[in-house]
């Protein structure tokens, strides 16, 4: 590799979405297809070639990471069913006969999220929850992650919710308030939930550990006996004390049924709602146990996350005019596991919508003497609503060991898929005109005149 780094007040890019992630799958996925040119090979079997096998996880890159866990083939082959390839190719060529330039664009790209390890991250890889119970058995959430459109007040809501078994409207997350959260590492890198919701997911554990031993005092039962399930501790056992008594003959003798003294909640089961109560009532706080129901966690991942995919879109260009028409678009990503696919199916459109402008859209202009003229949104090229496709999404699972919950982000995944994605199936519609690069924008003017000179 060579790099020439030049100083200039003319930048051409910045950080939006993905920082670093789209450029870098951009340009990979550029190289496939122009390889697959060279060699007259279908794209998707040159990516096929070179993709890591599902056992060959975890993979040791040549730059020194380890992809944790991953099967690129499952969610390639996947899009090629939604969108039938096969026979997509095969209309494609009936298509071209009759003088239409439609291209098919494939991209497959990885990136690296849920930034964790402080080597790696100078500024500290943490991120800490802390989950306090009220004795009405409301829950707080406290979070050092700052969502801003994430959807996490949701997400992490569901995490307790479905881990203590109360119900979701009684979980309040609070977030963003320095006054409250004193400190956390920040919301980047597609890290909120794979690191911020395993610290909430940990944090929550910590609370059922202690609520555990109310909850054994509550049913005289020993700790090790009491399960906890939707919100529900049970015991099969009840507890017992060995008690000295005079027996026959004046003889002392042990009497091993003798119960303890009757608990506030009687019974085989008690509710995470009477524990969170008793919890704060000083009659039924068992010995070398504080009252309340709270704990904080700082969870710091010991390995990055890999998320993957494969996007397959279809586009017509336009002979006279030089228009990208987008026929179809589908998306299969893998985030690991999935808490909310509601979320996530947002995080995929709207980074789908922003590759898409990279690609077809958005340039910064300057004038002869370096004056910006794309300042403002007036000027500047973005996406409309009515420009954009209808998106066919699917995912795969396949769940990371990095964190306890298998999640590995999906807030950048629409923008690194998109742009190479878009830009290949422009260049495949143009190829019977020798086309075998156009840098971005893929503005109609810029394609008018490849087609015509």
């Amino acid at each position: 590799m060579e790099l020439t780094a030049v100083f200039t007040n003319k930048i051409a890019t910045d950080a939006y979405r993905g920082a670093g992630r789209p450029e870098a799958s951009f340009i990979v996925e550029r190289i496939v297809d122009i390889i697959a040119q060279e060699l007259k090979m279908d794209p998707v079997e040159v990516r096929r070639r070179n993709f890591p096998k599902s056992n060959e996880f975890p993979f040791g890159t040549a730059t020194g990471l380890f992809y944790d866990t991953g099967n690129y083939d499952a969610a390639l082959d996947k899009a090629m069913e939604i969108i039938d390839y096969a026979g997509l190719r095969a209309e494609q060529k009936r298509r071209r006969a009759e003088g239409k330039l439609v291209g098919i664009g494939v991209a497959t790209y990885v990136e690296i999220c849920a930034m964790g390890p402080s080597a790696a991250t100078p500024a500290g890889g943490w991120e800490s929850a802390t989950i306090r119970v009220e004795p009405t058995c409301k829950v707080t959430v406290l979070t050092g992650v700052s969502p801003h459109g994430q959807g996490q007040e949701t997400s992490f809501a569901q995490i307790v919710a479905d881990g203590l078994g109360v119900n979701l409207d009684d979980v309040l997350v609070i977030h963003g308030d320095t006054s409250i959260v004193q400190y956390g590492i920040g919301t980047f890198g597609s890290r909120g939930t794979a690191v911020g919701g395993t610290a909430v997911l940990l944090a929550m554990e910590k609370v059922i550990a202690k609520a555990k031993k109310f909850a054994a005092h509550l049913l005289k039962a020993d700790e090790s006996e009491v399960t906890f399930e939707n919100g529900i501790f049970s015991s099969a056992a009840p507890k017992t004390e060995k008690v000295m008594e005079q027996g026959v003959g004046g003889a002392v003798v042990e009497s091993p049924a003798a119960s303890l003294p009757e608990p506030h909640v009687g019974g085989k089961t008690v509710t995470i709602q009477d524990v969170a109560l008793a919890a704060h009532l000083a009659a039924n706080i068992p010995p070398d146990t504080e009252p309340g129901l709270s704990a904080t966690h700082f969870f710091e991942p010991k390995n990055f996350t890999f998320p993957f995919g494969t996007h397959i879109c279809v586009v017509e260009v336009d002979r006279e005019t030089g228009d990208v028409k987008i026929e179809r678009y589908v998306a299969v990503d893998d985030c690991g596991k999935v808490i909310n696919p509601l979320l996530v199916h947002g995080q995929v459109h709207g980074g789908i919508v922003q590759g898409l402008g990279q690609a077809l859209f958005e340039e910064v202009v300057y004038d002869e003497n370096g004056q910006l003229i794309t300042g403002t949104l007036m000027d500047y090229a973005i996406p409309k609503a009515h420009q954009m496709p209808h998106m066919e999404l699917d995912r795969t699972e396949t769940p990371t060991d990095v964190n306890p919950l298998g999640v590995k982000g999906v807030g950048e995944a629409g923008t690194i898929g998109a742009t190479p994605c878009i830009v290949n199936a422009v260049v495949d519609a143009l190829s019977p005109f020798g086309v075998r690069d156009i840098e971005m924008p893929l503005k109609p003017e810029k394609l008018w005149r490849l087609m015509n000179q």
